[in-house]
């Protein structure tokens, strides 16, 4: 088994190539604007858990889901392709809410402020 720090190095090499991948050769309508915003990688290298966000919030999170586990094929062949590995994980995609939290706290703290 790997250990953590060499999980943690392919976490985020597999989160920068996707992210290249998505900006550049990803030409589907549903996953424009989008990012990754963590990649976490399982101890067998069997998963590798992908958390996404986008621009203009969870409005379209259903949509830009579907359009990742459609892509899901092709995304992982051409990661396998970019990152050296005996066994490339299987990609899971989840919604990631905290991009959106972290703005309302911003806010929050904000109207706080200008209250004060």
């Amino acid at each position: 088994m790997p250990s953590k720090i060499r999980l943690q190095r392919i976490s985020d090499r597999l989160r920068q190539e996707l992210s290249e991948l998505l900006l550049q050769e990803i030409h589907d309508p549903r996953l424009r604007q989008i990012f990754v915003t963590d990649v976490r990688v399982d101890r067998e290298l069997a998963y590798a858990d992908i958390y996404v966000s986008a621009v203009e919030g969870s409005a379209r999170s259903a949509e830009i889901l579907e359009g990742l586990e459609h892509a899901s094929g092709y995304l992982r062949r051409e990661l396998a392709a970019r990152v050296e590995l005996r066994v490339f994980p299987r990609l899971r995609f989840h919604w990631d809410p905290t991009p959106e939290n972290a703005d309302h706290i911003e806010r929050l703290l904000a109207s706080l402020r200008k209250n004060d």
